[in-house]
């Protein structure tokens, strides 16, 4: 059974709606530095603050199998009105260092209940061409990540407040909107009994493992990137004296990665899956490899490379999330999809915190090397045909 044409639109507005309130506090990380107290390092705090969120709630969420127990829909609206909630709590006039990285933490925990969850509603419409429905999804996920940068660059953006509060109220209305419009999709099977082991047993589907394993070497490098995007363009305008628009630049950056998990969706139509995710992975690690170059080129150029860099590090994603589904039975698909993430923005933590110390202790050029590491190994796994 085709879905309903508003199916898709819905979700993906509903995705980019919510997933807003991801880098709300990144996008204005100078004015809350200045209200706690903290240095360069609120940078992997804030953003590690949220990964650790997410992650204990991805853990949750497969571990009591949330998203498979429970209608979805209902799950993506809950979470979108708690995580606005947490997000606004960054308006508080005594805001200090612990609070903020607790309501940091508290969106990223209920952020678990719009990503994976997301995924899963769209895989309970799509059975076919799932690929395609996951690119439309995740770059949904990039442009709503993109949109408080966008928000801060505009003029209306100087009071660091508007940015937090856009982002709060067009969550709730993204989770309202996919609550009264989206009900559970046909291809939905839910558990009706809860199995705390059906997680872990999955890693022994070899299909399932190597999606897994190549999921994880691509989130070894996306998120860091996105963290250091506005360093890596201030430190560009202080070695060369530019005059490069940092809030303006990081929203086209991380925005043209949603448009790259578009195109990728289509083109795995025709060329599959996994062979999209493995060429995006390569770039991706190769960009990293040549980013001290980057630093070299004139503006436009510098500019050009740095936005081919941030489609190629995510077209591979929502490839990487249809592989996984694709290769678990549907009523596990939830809970396989959330327990890929909350493993994989594990990762990411270790990656922004190591990229953290490195911008203190060498020249801002060389950070992102090693984010080839992710890349590369991702890229082994897939081809290694002894797992």
């Amino acid at each position: 059974m085709k879905p309903k044409p508003h199916i898709l639109p819905i979700i993906i507005f509903s995705q980019f709606a919510c997933t807003s309130l991801w880098f709300s506090g990144n996008a204005v990380v100078d004015e809350l530095a200045a209200k706690t107290g903290f240095g360069n390092e609120i940078i992997g705090y804030i953003l590690s603050s949220v990964q650790l969120g997410f992650i204990v709630g991805t853990l949750t969420f497969a571990l009591f199998m949330v998203a498979d127990r429970f209608s979805p829909s209902k799950v993506f609206l809950v979470c979108a009105f708690l995580g606005a909630l947490c997000n606004l709590t960054l308006l508080l006039e005594n805001n200090s260092k612990a609070l903020l990285l607790i309501s940091r933490f508290a969106t990223g925990f209920f952020l678990a209940g719009i990503y994976p969850v997301g995924m899963k509603i769209a895989a309970d419409y799509y059975e076919r061409g799932l690929g395609r429905a996951l690119g439309f999804l995740v770059g949904a996920l990039v442009f709503g990540k993109s949109f408080p940068y966008l928000i801060k660059a505009m003029q209306w953006g100087d009071d660091y407040t508007m940015v937090i509060k856009s982002a709060s109220a067009t969550a709730v209305f993204g989770g309202v909107l996919l609550w009264s419009l989206v009900p559970d999709g046909p291809f939905r099977k839910p558990s009706l009994r809860l199995q705390l082991q059906s997680g872990p047993r999955l890693f022994r589907n070899t299909g399932f493992r190597k999606a897994a394993l190549g999921y994880f070497g691509h989130m070894w490098e996306l998120y860091a990137f996105w963290a250091f995007i506005p360093f890596t363009l201030a430190a560009y305008n202080t070695l060369g004296n530019h005059s490069i628009s940092i809030p303006l630049w990081t929203a086209i950056t991380i925005a043209l990665g949603g448009f790259s998990c578009i195109l990728g969706g289509y083109l795995s139509l025709r060329y599959g899956s996994k062979k999209v995710a493995v060429i995006a992975l390569f770039l991706s690690g190769l960009c990293c490899l040549l980013s001290p170059l980057l630093f070299q080129f004139p503006t436009m150029i510098f500019l050009i490379a740095f936005c081919i860099w941030g489609m190629a590090v995510t077209a591979d994603s929502p490839q990487f999330s249809s592989l996984v589904a694709s290769s678990i039975a549907p009523e596990l698909k939830g809970t396989g999809l959330t327990l890929v993430n909350c493993i994989g923005f594990a990762i990411s933590i270790v990656s922004i915190e190591l990229l953290s110390v490195l911008a203190n202790s060498i020249q801002p050029n060389y950070i992102f090397i090693v984010l080839a590491i992710g890349p590369a190994l991702g890229l082994w796994q897939l081809f290694n045909k002894s797992n």
